[in-house]
Protein backbone atom coordinates (compact mmCIF):
# COMPACT_ATOMS: atom_id res chain seq x y z
CA UNK A 1 0.00 0.00 0.00
CA UNK A 2 1.17 3.54 -0.64
CA UNK A 3 1.45 6.11 2.15
CA UNK A 4 2.22 9.83 2.20
CA UNK A 5 5.68 10.38 0.73
CA UNK A 6 7.29 13.70 1.61
CA UNK A 7 10.90 14.64 0.89
CA UNK A 8 12.23 17.74 2.63
CA UNK A 9 15.14 19.13 0.65
CA UNK A 10 15.80 21.70 3.39
CA UNK A 11 13.71 23.57 5.93
CA UNK A 12 12.25 25.86 3.27
CA UNK A 13 11.69 23.57 0.27
CA UNK A 14 9.21 20.70 0.35
CA UNK A 15 8.52 18.12 -2.34
CA UNK A 16 5.76 15.52 -2.05
CA UNK A 17 4.05 13.10 -4.42
CA UNK A 18 0.23 12.99 -4.14
CA UNK A 19 -0.97 9.60 -5.36
CA UNK A 20 -4.30 8.57 -6.86
CA UNK A 21 -6.90 6.06 -5.68
CA UNK A 22 -9.26 3.61 -7.32
CA UNK A 23 -12.74 2.55 -6.25
CA UNK A 24 -13.18 -1.17 -5.77
CA UNK A 25 -16.94 -1.61 -5.96
CA UNK A 26 -19.39 1.25 -5.66
CA UNK A 27 -22.95 0.70 -4.48
CA UNK A 28 -25.50 3.53 -4.49
CA UNK A 29 -27.65 2.42 -1.57
CA UNK A 30 -30.28 5.16 -1.19
CA UNK A 31 -31.27 8.71 -2.02
CA UNK A 32 -31.20 11.02 0.97
CA UNK A 33 -33.73 13.65 1.95
CA UNK A 34 -31.11 16.35 1.30
CA UNK A 35 -30.90 15.28 -2.37
CA UNK A 36 -27.55 13.51 -2.04
CA UNK A 37 -27.06 9.76 -2.23
CA UNK A 38 -25.65 7.31 0.27
CA UNK A 39 -23.08 4.92 -1.13
CA UNK A 40 -20.47 2.41 -0.14
CA UNK A 41 -17.13 1.74 -1.79
CA UNK A 42 -13.55 0.73 -1.14
CA UNK A 43 -10.86 3.37 -1.72
CA UNK A 44 -7.49 1.86 -2.54
CA UNK A 45 -4.34 3.97 -3.10
CA UNK A 46 -2.40 3.51 -6.34
CA UNK A 47 1.06 4.76 -7.20
CA UNK A 48 0.41 7.06 -10.16
CA UNK A 49 1.12 10.48 -8.69
CA UNK A 50 1.52 14.21 -9.15
CA UNK A 51 4.48 16.20 -7.80
CA UNK A 52 3.76 19.09 -5.45
CA UNK A 53 6.52 21.46 -4.33
CA UNK A 54 6.43 24.58 -2.23
CA UNK A 55 9.04 26.95 -0.89
CA UNK A 56 9.02 30.14 1.17
CA UNK A 57 8.36 33.15 -1.05
CA UNK A 58 11.23 35.61 -0.71
CA UNK A 59 9.24 38.70 -1.67
CA UNK A 60 5.59 38.09 -0.74
CA UNK A 61 2.77 40.26 -2.04
CA UNK A 62 0.62 41.37 0.92
CA UNK A 63 -2.49 41.06 -1.24
CA UNK A 64 -1.66 37.54 -2.42
CA UNK A 65 0.51 35.47 -0.07
CA UNK A 66 1.41 32.82 -2.64
CA UNK A 67 2.32 32.22 -6.25
CA UNK A 68 1.15 29.13 -8.12
CA UNK A 69 2.85 27.51 -11.11
CA UNK A 70 1.82 24.43 -13.02
CA UNK A 71 3.44 21.98 -15.42
CA UNK A 72 2.32 18.70 -16.96
CA UNK A 73 -1.45 18.58 -17.41
CA UNK A 74 -2.71 22.15 -17.36
CA UNK A 75 -4.64 23.34 -14.30
CA UNK A 76 -7.02 25.82 -15.89
CA UNK A 77 -8.94 27.20 -12.91
CA UNK A 78 -8.87 30.52 -11.10
CA UNK A 79 -6.89 30.63 -7.86
CA UNK A 80 -10.05 30.79 -5.78
CA UNK A 81 -11.16 27.47 -7.34
CA UNK A 82 -7.73 25.81 -7.10
CA UNK A 83 -8.03 23.07 -4.46
CA UNK A 84 -4.32 23.26 -3.56
CA UNK A 85 -4.63 26.98 -2.85
CA UNK A 86 -7.84 26.32 -0.93
CA UNK A 87 -5.97 23.84 1.29
CA UNK A 88 -3.19 26.36 1.96
CA UNK A 89 -5.66 29.14 2.77
CA UNK A 90 -7.67 26.83 5.03
CA UNK A 91 -4.63 26.04 7.19
CA UNK A 92 -3.35 29.64 7.06
CA UNK A 93 -6.55 30.85 8.74
CA UNK A 94 -5.70 28.93 11.90
CA UNK A 95 -1.90 28.68 11.84
CA UNK A 96 0.97 31.03 11.10
CA UNK A 97 2.40 30.13 7.69
CA UNK A 98 4.88 31.93 5.45
CA UNK A 99 3.99 33.15 1.98
CA UNK A 100 4.66 30.31 -0.44
CA UNK A 101 5.75 29.71 -3.99
CA UNK A 102 3.81 26.60 -5.04
CA UNK A 103 4.45 24.39 -8.06
CA UNK A 104 2.24 21.47 -9.12
CA UNK A 105 3.34 19.05 -11.80
CA UNK A 106 0.06 17.41 -12.80
CA UNK A 107 0.22 13.82 -14.02
CA UNK A 108 -3.06 12.33 -12.76
CA UNK A 109 -5.73 13.18 -15.36
CA UNK A 110 -8.77 15.23 -14.46
CA UNK A 111 -12.27 13.75 -14.53
CA UNK A 112 -10.86 10.27 -14.18
CA UNK A 113 -12.45 9.00 -10.95
CA UNK A 114 -8.93 8.80 -9.44
CA UNK A 115 -9.17 11.59 -6.85
CA UNK A 116 -6.14 13.46 -8.16
CA UNK A 117 -7.28 16.92 -7.08
CA UNK A 118 -8.33 15.66 -3.66
CA UNK A 119 -4.93 14.03 -3.22
CA UNK A 120 -3.13 17.28 -4.10
CA UNK A 121 -5.12 19.16 -1.45
CA UNK A 122 -4.65 16.49 1.23
CA UNK A 123 -0.91 16.27 0.64
CA UNK A 124 -0.73 20.06 0.89
CA UNK A 125 -2.29 19.80 4.35
CA UNK A 126 -0.05 16.97 5.56
CA UNK A 127 3.08 18.59 4.12
CA UNK A 128 2.36 22.00 5.67
CA UNK A 129 1.77 20.28 8.99
CA UNK A 130 5.09 18.45 8.84
CA UNK A 131 7.21 21.18 7.27
CA UNK A 132 6.22 23.90 9.73
CA UNK A 133 5.78 21.71 12.83
CA UNK A 134 2.13 22.64 13.24
CA UNK A 135 1.36 19.47 15.24
CA UNK A 136 -2.16 19.20 13.84
CA UNK A 137 -3.71 15.89 14.97
CA UNK A 138 -4.56 13.47 12.16
CA UNK A 139 -8.27 13.74 12.96
CA UNK A 140 -8.10 17.53 12.64
CA UNK A 141 -6.24 17.22 9.33
CA UNK A 142 -9.06 14.97 8.12
CA UNK A 143 -11.58 17.56 9.27
CA UNK A 144 -9.85 20.26 7.23
CA UNK A 145 -9.65 17.96 4.19
CA UNK A 146 -13.33 17.04 4.38
CA UNK A 147 -14.19 20.71 3.80
CA UNK A 148 -12.53 20.48 0.38
CA UNK A 149 -14.21 17.31 -0.94
CA UNK A 150 -15.90 14.13 0.25
CA UNK A 151 -12.96 11.88 -0.68
CA UNK A 152 -10.23 14.38 0.20
CA UNK A 153 -9.79 13.24 3.80
CA UNK A 154 -9.09 9.67 2.61
CA UNK A 155 -5.66 10.83 1.45
CA UNK A 156 -4.64 12.03 4.92
CA UNK A 157 -4.09 8.45 6.13
CA UNK A 158 -3.91 7.15 2.56
CA UNK A 159 -4.68 3.52 3.39
CA UNK A 160 -7.30 1.04 2.09
CA UNK A 161 -10.63 2.31 3.37
CA UNK A 162 -14.32 1.42 3.33
CA UNK A 163 -16.18 4.66 2.58
CA UNK A 164 -19.90 5.10 3.24
CA UNK A 165 -22.51 7.79 3.85
CA UNK A 166 -21.97 10.34 1.08
CA UNK A 167 -18.48 8.91 0.76
CA UNK A 168 -17.11 11.00 3.64
CA UNK A 169 -17.37 8.39 6.42
CA UNK A 170 -14.45 5.97 6.66
CA UNK A 171 -13.59 2.63 8.16
CA UNK A 172 -10.15 1.00 7.66
CA UNK A 173 -10.11 -2.35 5.86
CA UNK A 174 -7.56 -5.12 5.55
CA UNK A 175 -6.80 -5.41 1.85
CA UNK A 176 -3.30 -5.95 0.50
CA UNK A 177 -2.83 -5.96 -3.29
CA UNK A 178 0.94 -5.39 -3.22
CA UNK A 179 1.65 -8.53 -5.26
CA UNK A 180 -0.62 -7.44 -8.11
CA UNK A 181 -0.32 -5.09 -11.07
CA UNK A 182 -2.77 -2.48 -12.35
CA UNK A 183 -3.51 -1.17 -15.84
CA UNK A 184 -5.52 2.05 -16.08
CA UNK A 185 -7.07 3.43 -19.25
CA UNK A 186 -8.51 6.96 -19.35
CA UNK A 187 -10.20 7.79 -22.68
CA UNK A 188 -11.02 11.34 -23.69
CA UNK A 189 -14.53 11.07 -22.27
CA UNK A 190 -15.95 13.41 -19.63
CA UNK A 191 -18.72 12.21 -17.33
CA UNK A 192 -20.40 14.87 -15.19
CA UNK A 193 -21.72 14.07 -11.73
CA UNK A 194 -25.25 14.89 -12.89
CA UNK A 195 -24.92 12.50 -15.83
CA UNK A 196 -23.53 9.75 -13.61
CA UNK A 197 -26.48 9.93 -11.22
CA UNK A 198 -29.16 10.54 -13.88
CA UNK A 199 -30.29 6.92 -14.26
CA UNK A 200 -29.06 5.47 -10.98
CA UNK A 201 -31.46 3.15 -9.15
CA UNK A 202 -30.45 3.08 -5.47
CA UNK A 203 -30.60 -0.37 -3.90
CA UNK A 204 -29.17 -2.37 -1.04
CA UNK A 205 -26.55 -4.84 -2.32
CA UNK A 206 -27.19 -8.53 -1.88
CA UNK A 207 -23.79 -9.10 -0.26
CA UNK A 208 -21.59 -6.88 1.86
CA UNK A 209 -18.70 -5.27 0.00
CA UNK A 210 -16.60 -5.86 3.11
CA UNK A 211 -17.21 -9.59 2.73
CA UNK A 212 -16.76 -9.67 -1.03
CA UNK A 213 -13.27 -8.15 -0.98
CA UNK A 214 -12.13 -11.13 1.10
CA UNK A 215 -12.80 -13.41 -1.87
CA UNK A 216 -9.96 -14.30 -4.26
CA UNK A 217 -9.66 -11.50 -6.83
CA UNK A 218 -10.52 -13.83 -9.70
CA UNK A 219 -13.96 -14.26 -8.07
CA UNK A 220 -14.71 -10.52 -7.90
CA UNK A 221 -16.05 -10.33 -11.46
CA UNK A 222 -19.84 -10.12 -11.43
CA UNK A 223 -19.92 -9.80 -7.63
CA UNK A 224 -18.11 -6.52 -6.92
CA UNK A 225 -19.97 -3.98 -9.03
CA UNK A 226 -19.71 -0.26 -9.76
CA UNK A 227 -23.35 0.84 -10.02
CA UNK A 228 -22.38 3.79 -12.22
CA UNK A 229 -21.42 1.42 -15.02
CA UNK A 230 -25.10 0.55 -15.55
CA UNK A 231 -26.03 4.19 -16.14
CA UNK A 232 -22.86 5.37 -17.90
CA UNK A 233 -21.93 2.50 -20.25
CA UNK A 234 -25.08 2.83 -22.43
CA UNK A 235 -24.25 6.51 -23.02
CA UNK A 236 -20.53 5.86 -23.52
CA UNK A 237 -20.19 2.37 -25.06
CA UNK A 238 -16.46 2.97 -25.58
CA UNK A 239 -16.00 2.54 -21.81
CA UNK A 240 -17.65 -0.87 -21.90
CA UNK A 241 -15.43 -1.89 -24.82
CA UNK A 242 -12.33 -0.84 -22.89
CA UNK A 243 -13.41 -2.91 -19.91
CA UNK A 244 -13.98 -5.94 -22.14
CA UNK A 245 -10.58 -5.49 -23.78
CA UNK A 246 -8.86 -5.24 -20.40
CA UNK A 247 -10.42 -8.57 -19.44
CA UNK A 248 -9.31 -9.99 -22.78
CA UNK A 249 -5.77 -8.87 -21.90
CA UNK A 250 -5.79 -11.20 -18.90
CA UNK A 251 -7.15 -9.09 -16.05
CA UNK A 252 -8.38 -10.93 -12.97
CA UNK A 253 -10.81 -8.07 -12.35
CA UNK A 254 -11.76 -4.89 -14.21
CA UNK A 255 -14.06 -2.00 -13.38
CA UNK A 256 -14.66 1.71 -13.73
CA UNK A 257 -13.26 3.87 -10.94
CA UNK A 258 -15.78 6.16 -9.28
CA UNK A 259 -18.06 7.88 -11.76
CA UNK A 260 -15.41 7.50 -14.47
CA UNK A 261 -14.03 7.68 -16.89
CA UNK A 262 -10.98 5.56 -15.96
CA UNK A 263 -11.30 1.81 -16.45
CA UNK A 264 -8.75 -0.27 -14.58
CA UNK A 265 -7.73 -3.91 -14.52
CA UNK A 266 -5.95 -5.87 -11.79
CA UNK A 267 -3.46 -8.49 -13.03
CA UNK A 268 -1.32 -11.17 -11.42
CA UNK A 269 1.56 -10.33 -13.77
CA UNK A 270 2.73 -7.18 -15.52
CA UNK A 271 0.09 -6.33 -18.15
CA UNK A 272 0.56 -5.24 -21.75
CA UNK A 273 -1.92 -2.77 -23.19
CA UNK A 274 -3.06 -3.56 -26.70
CA UNK A 275 -2.56 -0.95 -29.45
CA UNK A 276 -6.29 -0.21 -29.24
CA UNK A 277 -6.00 0.63 -25.55
CA UNK A 278 -2.77 2.58 -25.98
CA UNK A 279 -4.50 5.22 -28.08
CA UNK A 280 -5.94 6.47 -24.77
CA UNK A 281 -4.14 7.72 -21.66
CA UNK A 282 -2.52 4.56 -20.32
CA UNK A 283 -0.75 3.88 -17.05
CA UNK A 284 0.44 0.63 -15.53
CA UNK A 285 2.38 -0.25 -12.42
CA UNK A 286 2.58 -2.28 -9.24
CA UNK A 287 -0.28 -1.95 -6.79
Amino acid sequence: MRTNSNKFLNQYIVLCFPNAKINIGLNITEKRKDGFHNLETIFYPVSICDALEFTNLSAPNPNKPYTFHNSGISVEVADEENIVIKAYELIRKDYQLPALQIHLHKNIPFGAGLGGGSADAAFMITSLNEAYNLNIPVEKQEEYASKLGSDCSFFIRNQPTFAYGRGELFKPVTLDLNNYFILMIKPDIAVSTAEAYANIRPHQPEASLLDLIQLPIKEWEGKIINDFEESIFPKHPELKKIKEEIYASGALYAAMSGSGSTIYGIFDKEPEASPTLQKHFTWKGKL
